[in-house]
């Protein structure tokens, strides 16, 4: 008759199956795959990366460089910059809003730009999370404006930068269109009062 050896091993091991077994019991469930679900081949691919984003010509979107254009394409999560020269040409991934219902689209222009600006939560941002901050000064770390903010003539509407750099390349704002720090801190060099902006 042979022994029965019981190793500390051995144990972990029966106790790790025995747990696992209901998570594997329900995996194989059909009832943890939607049946009604479209076929992946069916989807509309999600564009998330720079080789991704949508080609764009300034021509198809302005009469005249100007002094420069700014597109913001929301469906493809991405900023596109002209200037003035017909030469200079950015592309950086953005943030859009949240929502539709955020969503403005048209033409607008940049009427003023500022380095590390300050952030007042507007009326409805209030509306919908009540424990904002009545007001967050610039140069903080927690401020949603990033380090550099351009406003459009539209009210509350921006290009900025963020310090969450998980919103970029998400429906995450408000309404703006959100940068990386570094890039909208390269863009802020570039883009001049006037400057031609789109929301596409």
């Amino acid at each position: 008759m042979t022994k029965l050896r019981i190793t500390r091993r051995a144990t972990l091991m029966g106790l790790g199956a025995t747990l696992a077994t209901p998570a594997l019991l329900s995996a194989q469930s059909t009832d943890a795959f939607p049946q009604d679900e479209p076929a992946i081949r069916d989807e509309v691919a999600v564009q998330r990366n720079t080789s991704a984003f949508t080609q764009q010509n300034w021509q198809d979107h302005f009469e005249s460089l100007g002094v420069g254009c700014l597109l913001a394409d929301i469906n493809s999560r991405a900023l596109h910059y002209w200037g003035p020269d017909g030469e200079t040409y950015r592309l950086f991934p953005s943030s859009v809003p949240m929502s539709e219902d955020l969503t403005r689209r048209g033409y607008s222009e940049i009427v003023r730009k500022r380095e590390n600006p300050s952030w007042t939560p507007t009326a409805s941002m209030r509306e919908r999370d009540p424990s904002l901050p009545q007001r967050i000064e610039g140069g903080v770390k927690g401020n949603p404006l990033g380090t550099r903010a351009m406003y459009l003539d539209w009210p509350a509407y921006l290009v900025h930068g963020t310090h969450d750099t998980r919103k970029i390349g998400r429906q995450s704002s408000s309404g703006c269109i959100g940068l990386y720090n570094q890039h909208v801190e390269e863009l802020y060099e570039l883009v001049q009062v006037g400057t031609q902006v789109r929301l596409l």
